[in-house]
């Protein structure tokens, strides 16, 4: 379980680490620009927050599982504190973000064909090398990190009654709904493809999904986070399903009307808007959070 307080704490402790993201109207709407984030997701919050929390790195320096953005900015933060990063993700991991983390200097072993290989695996090396494991996203670091985040956005539009995010295991999720805790309601947006969310809720308590569609890449996590549920639950974070022709299509809309390329995952969250599975009351001031921009941009038309 993460409070406020806990992100408060990840603020200070980040502070100068991550870049400060603008906010941005768009057709009535604010649109929180996190994909600018270093490593081009909301990840790098948590990564410092877990790293430095830590005190000194081991030897054997930290390891992580990732379909890719938690890994890139667990590599990116432990480069920028002189710690050797080890980054377990399964063979169906997009090759930009392979790549990527290669180029960030981490050791890289793809392993199975889902995320839940990967970090069995990574859980496995932790224990052997006694090497600091960074959870992607059910850590009360992790979460406390991403939720500086919701801060920001408290900061940047006061009067913020609706934060619109994309779910998959729900680190992030459960960062902002605790740092926003009593100013504005969280809804998690998730593709109908894989509800962790949804599921977790409906049955009182994360349970394993099936996970397919065409944001897996970033929303692949097969089970909600035990954090990410408690959160939720106490805070009253609502979750909503779109399919993957509305992801698609709101992917599109970000880029032919405002030349921002983001992951299919993030658009889920506009994409609840597009569809009418939410609906604001009249002036109601809603943030869209866009969380990730590790994509392949060569199916953007236009």
């Amino acid at each position: 379980m993460i409070f406020h307080a806990d992100v408060r704490d990840a603020a200070a402790r980040i502070a100068g680490r991550v870049r400060r993201t603008p906010m941005a109207e768009a057709d009535g709407l604010l649109l929180k620009l996190e994909q600018l984030q270093h490593t081009g997701s909301f990840k790098a919050r948590g990564a410092f927050n877990r790293i430095l929390a830590a005190g000194p790195p081991p030897a054997a320096g930290v390891v992580t599982a990732s379909g890719g953005n938690a890994g890139l900015a667990v590599a990116f933060a432990a480069a920028e504190t002189g710690t050797r990063a080890e980054v377990y993700v399964p063979r169906t991991a997009p090759p930009v973000k392979v790549a990527g983390l290669r180029r960030l200097g981490a050791a890289v072993v793809q392993v199975g064909d889902r995320y839940a290989e990967a970090q069995e695996a990574a859980t496995e090396r932790a224990a052997e090398t006694g090497a600091l494991y960074c959870h992607a996203y059910d850590q009360p670091e992790v979460c406390a990190g991403q939720g500086t985040l919701g801060l920001e956005i408290l900061e940047q539009a006061a009067d913020a009654d609706t934060i619109l995010l994309a779910v998959g295991g729900g680190g992030l999720m459960a960062g902002v709904a605790a740092a926003v805790e009593g100013r504005a309601q969280v809804i998690g947006v998730e593709p109908e493809t894989a509800p962790t969310l949804n599921r977790a809720l409906r049955t009182g308590g994360p349970a394993d999904v099936a996970v397919s569609g065409v944001a897996a890449d970033s929303l692949g996590a097969t089970r909600l986070g035990d954090i990410a549920y408690a959160v939720a639950a106490r805070t009253g974070v609502r979750s909503l399903l779109v399919d993957d022709e509305a992801i698609i299509a709101a992917r599109r809309e970000l880029w032919t009307r405002h030349r921002l390329v983001v992951e299919h995952g993030t658009a889920a969250a506009l994409a609840a808007l597009r569809t009418g599975a939410y609906r604001p009351a009249p002036g109601e001031r809603v943030v869209v959070v866009l969380c990730g921009a590790n994509t392949d941009p060569s199916d953007l038309a236009g």
